[in-house]
């Protein structure tokens, strides 16, 4: 394919720009935003196949700190469960963003921001400003607000998975305990977690079960009862930034024709995996692979859903299910979603790791 357009320059789309041309197949990049619309104050984890994933690109340097153990006290502070991590890694979602950025750059990729899709036309992607553009085929990598989707997947709406999420950082108080572990904290009204940077930096997470779009929450009221340090963390943090975790539970259809939906855009989940960024990145190397294997478009694309559709959707759903409550939206399209997931056959980690590695063709 000569012209690939990638509608969209988060993680997922300029991944999956970098593993086309990769294959060899020549590919654009359009981006509402003028800076790229990294979110600057986020932060996210990336799993073992999410690094596995950035190395069959090539991306190497993309800034945090490694997760080297994991451990699960409940609110009075108990242990629950610990075991040890291998290739984790902290990071700051715009310091992914950047990498990712400047690897298609030193490639030659073309980033058009400020270019605002509004629309497909069969293969053809309409902008804001008035162009239309023409591919081969059209990727629409934008996200939870997927413009595209509305084409590709009418009855698909965002679903309020029934939890808002907290977030912030300090440097003002003695790390609770060594760089590198991810400290998960089952409290009596909220699920917190927290990790440490070598700087000392602590980067933490609160979720916390609210109404819809509702005046924020007293976080520091649900979490002063346990007995953990999550309110004297978020005590000393300067900026607490927040979040409603929404999730696509009752999206069923990624392609229509040439269009192609993927990362957050077709398979949104709650973040209480944690995973997102990694399926995103699992996404873009598949996905290159089964074009540049597949003897025909049709049967890449068909090749691509057969095997990411199991291991996302799969995500959906126990993020779905932690984060469920009294607060969750159509709870309905979780059952459904569950149902679908009971008819997918087992992957293991040796077909998954072989879906991944770039040398290995995808069949």
């Amino acid at each position: 394919m000569d012209r690939i357009v990638v509608i969209g320059a988060g993680i997922a789309g300029t991944a999956a720009a970098l593993a086309l041309r990769q294959a060899g197949f020549g590919v654009e990049v359009h981006e509402a935003h003028p800076s790229g619309g990294a979110d600057l104050g986020a932060f996210l984890t990336l799993a073992d196949t999410g690094m596995l994933a950035l190395r069959q690109l090539g991306v190497d340097r993309i800034g945090g700190f490694p997760l080297t153990a994991m451990r699960v006290v409940d609110a009075t502070g108990a242990e629950v469960a610990a075991a040890p991590l291998r290739d984790y890694r902290c990071l700051r979602r715009a310091e992914l963003c950047a990498a990712l950025r400047e690897e298609a750059e030193r490639r030659g990729i073309e980033v058009r921001t400020g270019s605002r899709c509004t629309g497909v036309d069969g293969a053809v992607a309409r902008f804001a400003d008035g162009r239309a553009v023409r591919g081969d085929l059209l990727i629409a990598a934008d996200g939870v607000n997927s413009a595209l989707r509305a084409v590709i997947d009418p009855a698909a709406r965002k679903r309020y998975a029934g939890q808002r999420v907290y977030y912030g950082y300090t440097d003002r108080i003695a790390p609770p305990h060594e760089p590198g572990r991810i400290e998960m904290l089952r409290g009596s009204g909220t699920a917190f977690g927290y990790a440490v940077s070598p700087s000392g930096v602590v980067h933490w997470f609160a979720r916390l079960p609210v109404p819809a779009a509702s005046p924020d929450a007293d976080l520091l009221a649900a979490l002063r009862p346990d007995a953990t340090p999550a309110a004297r963390i978020v005590e000393a943090t300067d900026e607490v930034l927040s979040t409603d975790a929404h999730d696509l539970a009752g999206s069923s259809r990624w392609r229509l024709g040439r269009g192609l939906l993927v990362g957050d855009a077709a398979h949104a989940a709650a973040p209480a995996t944690g995973r997102g960024a990694s399926m995103a990145l699992e996404d873009a190397v598949v996905l290159a692979k089964a074009l540049r294997d597949a003897p025909d478009p049709d049967t890449a694309l068909d090749r691509y859903e057969r095997h990411r559709r199991p291991r996302v959707e799969r995500n959906v759903l126990a993020s779905a299910r932690m984060s469920a409550g009294p607060h969750a939206e159509r709870p309905a399209e979780v059952a459904r979603l569950a149902e679908r997931c009971a008819g997918f056959p087992e992957v293991d980690d040796a077909a998954l790791a072989g879906s991944l590695s770039w040398p290995d063709r995808l069949d």
